[in-house]
């Protein structure tokens, strides 16, 4: 069984990638998409997204890095793929899962789930562009509006030279609506000669269990869930299945604080201050999901808009002011 941390526009940046892999283990992280529209990228672009990416492709916790590009033109796809090599990731991502309207307008993310064809266009020749060494991974929706073409795409990525898949168990039209259909992970999985991992809806380790049970896939991708429980991917790990009673949430938030003042200080040192608020209320406004007491810190801070008044709260609450620590 392994663990992937899911990319997550606007939110899962480098900056919560450092914080939530230092807290746990994953094996591999996926950066926010890389968007490839007609141009050769400079090799800046891709830092900006994976500044890992200087740092041995791996975070600070050790977790290696893909890199995920997206895009509809295969051979700007390729010439970017391999601009990208040169700083040697773990290995390069393609995103069709992305269901946000900005993103499929220009035809980019899950709405290139009609057209198969293209699909296995774009896989092969990011894959001859790209080093043996380097793999070419891929993640994908059960199709735009059903679930018609699924079969058809997983089958051209594998075939184009993709040696994983992840697959989000939702349309695109479905954007992030439960139910996941998990029971196409497994369909897939059955089609397909590569690895198949799972993605959507897994909010604690039980939810994984009955994915895997549904899916006959053990491999998963977290998202919106381990953002919400940073300790999720630990409790998958050990096989702790029992929902975590009040006084093991009470002594994770404890760590949680200590997590909130790390990031606190990233987002501050990467965001002008004025931005920072809203990565802050961000967050917490998922933890809401697993601790009470994110609840109440964002009923306090959710009114509020400068940093000095957000951090008198914080540290009422007991989180760090950290002014010099990055990693030790």
């Amino acid at each position: 069984m392994r663990l992937l941390l899911a990319p997550m526009e606007g939110l899962l940046d480098e900056v919560l990638r450092a914080v939530l892999t230092r807290q746990t283990r994953y094996d591999c992280a996926v950066t926010e998409f890389v968007r490839v529209t007609g141009v050769l990228l400079p090799q800046r672009s891709f830092r900006r997204i994976a500044p890992e990416l200087d740092h041995g492709s791996r975070t600070e916790g050790g977790t290696p890095l893909r890199v995920q590009l997206l895009g509809s033109d295969p051979d700007c796809l390729a010439d970017n793929a391999r601009q990208l090599a040169g700083l040697a990731p773990t290995a390069v991502d393609l995103n069709f899962g992305c269901p946000a309207p900005t993103v499929n307008r220009h035809r980019g993310g899950a709405v290139l789930l009609d057209e198969p064809e293209l699909l296995h266009r774009i896989a092969l020749a990011v894959r001859r562009a790209l080093p043996p060494h380097i793999p070419l991974t891929a993640k994908m929706r059960l199709g735009v509006g059903d679930t018609g073409r699924a079969i058809d795409c997983a089958r051209a990525l594998a075939e184009g030279g993709a040696s994983e898949l992840v697959v989000h168990a939702r349309t695109k039209q479905q954007g992030y609506r439960p139910p996941a259909h998990w029971e196409w992970v497994g369909r897939i999985a059955g089609e397909v000669a590569v690895p198949v991992v799972a993605n959507g809806e897994v909010w604690t380790a039980a939810d994984w269990q009955r994915c895997r049970e549904v899916s006959g896939v053990a491999d998963v991708m977290l998202g919106r869930g381990a953002v919400a429980d940073p300790f999720l991917a630990a409790r998958i790990g050990r096989g702790d299945f029992a929902a975590p009673d009040e006084r093991t949430r009470a002594a994770e938030w404890l760590e949680v604080l200590g997590m909130l003042g790390d990031f606190r200080l990233r987002v501050l040192r990467k965001l002008r201050a004025i931005h920072v608020p809203g990565r802050i209320k961000q967050w917490l406004n998922l933890l809401r999901r697993s601790y009470p007491q994110a609840d109440c810190l964002f009923g306090e801070i959710r009114v509020l808009r400068h940093m000095p008044e957000i951090d008198r709260v914080l540290a009422a609450h007991g989180v760090p002011m950290l002014e010099t620590r990055l990693a030790a």
